[in-house]
Formats: C-alpha cells, sequence, structure tokens
C-alpha cells in the first residue's frame, strides 16, 4: 500500500454499494453497534470461524468462515488457523462482495485469531474484484501482553498489504483520553471507538459523496 491521496468517487445516491464488513470479535462488535444505529445507503456483513458469535449478532448477512477448518468452533486465538479457514471460504467471500458492492471498510480487532488471520484475505480478495479497499484496525491495550501485541502487528503488516487505505487505531490512547478507563470497559470502548471510525469515515462518502481522503 503506497502512501496517496485516495479520490473515493463513489456515487452517494446508489443504493447499498458501500458495505462494511466485521471480522472476528472485534470487528463483529463494531459492526454489530452500526448496524443498530444504521448508516444511510451502507449495507452490513460479519465473517468469523466463531458460529456462536455469528448467531448472537443483529446482522443478517453472515458467513461463517472454515467450517471444516474450525467447525464453527473458533480459530482459538491462532492466526494461521483463520487464515486457513479463510482460503477454505474464498468462494463465500466472493458471494458476499459480487452484489455490486464498489467500496469496502473491513472492520477488525488485531491481535487475536480470526480478526489478524481472516481479515487480510477477506480484503485481498475483495482488491482483487476491483472494490475500494479500506481496512480499519485496532491493536491491542499493552495489559494484553507482547505477545498479542506482536501478533497484531503482524496481522497489520498483512493487512497493509491488501488495502488502499489503512486506519489503525491503538487502543492504549484510549487510557490516555479515558483516565477513569477500567480494565472491565476497556474493551467495550475500543470496540465503541471502533465503529465510530468506521461510521464516520462511511458517512462522509454517503453523505457528501466525492471526498477526497
Amino acid at each position: 500500500m503506497d502512501d496517496e491521496i485516495l479520490d473515493f468517487q463513489i456515487e452517494s445516491h446508489t443504493d447499498a454499494i458501500i458495505k462494511v464488513i466485521g471480522v472476528g470479535g472485534g470487528g463483529g462488535n463494531a459492526v454489530n453497534h452500526m448496524y443498530e444505529g444504521g448508516i444511510h445507503d451502507v449495507s452490513f456483513a460479519l465473517c468469523n470461524t466463531d458460529n456462536q458469535a455469528l448467531m448472537k449478532s443483529p446482522v443478517p448477512v453472515k458467513v461463517q468462515l472454515g467450517e471444516n477448518t474450525t467447525g464453527g468452533l473458533g480459530a482459538g486465538n491462532k492466526p494461521e488457523i483463520a487464515r486457513k479457514a479463510a482460503e477454505e471460504s474464498v468462494g463465500l467471500i466472493e458471494d458476499l462482495l459480487n452484489d455490486g458492492t464498489r467500496m469496502v471498510f473491513i472492520t477488525a480487532g488485531m491481535g487475536g485469531g480470526t480478526g489478524t488471520g481472516a481479515a487480510p484475505v477477506v480484503a485481498r480478495v475483495a482488491k482483487e474484484m476491483g472494490i475500494l479497499t479500506v481496512g480499519i484496525v485496532t491493536i491491542p491495550f499493552v495489559f494484553e501482553g507482547s505477545r498479542k501485541i506482536v501478533q497484531a502487528l503482524k496481522g497489520v503488516e498483512e493487512i497493509a498489504k491488501n488495502v488502499d487505505a489503512l486506519l489503525v487505531i491503538n487502543n492504549e490512547r484510549l487510557r490516555d483520553i479515558y483516565s477513569d478507563l477500567t480494565m472491565l470497559n476497556a474493551f467495550a470502548k475500543a470496540d465503541d471507538t471502533l465503529a465510530t471510525a468506521a461510521k464516520s469515515i462511511a458517512e462522509i462518502i454517503t453523505v457528501h459523496g466525492h471526498v477526497n481522503l
């Protein structure tokens, strides 16, 4: 991904040509928030290896990744398992995007299994289909441990290869901004911040039409 000004020339009057896909737990939570709030001319979808998480979501469009690879039980915080699951489901991802989608936002929390391993595959498929692809991802709080942070940074590096633009939100900065943030509500605030970022950018496109980002 080269550093450049992207001219996102998307006509706002066309129905649902912009799609927001939440990949994994964090991305899925963000999309759940956005779906319940609603955004004009935007459609929503979830991709996850965890079938139970998919079933709990109010979002109607869902793709279970890697049914044979994980059996619907999640990736167990192992990005390589999630990557394999996503590769198994490339056809389903293509079907998800093959509905006139011209721009896609991929939201994910980096550091765990599915978001880290599968989001780069979803992004690659979108790019190969000629869809303008934007990644919006988070990296973990320091208290989650160095292993998870290192894993997250590798995921960021991978998704960066397959998107036109990438926004990375450092969750640790939330603790600087919200000094009263507890460990208990930190993850909810991170999901909410991810949702707000994706919603804000999507609405710039849908409300204002031709915009340079």
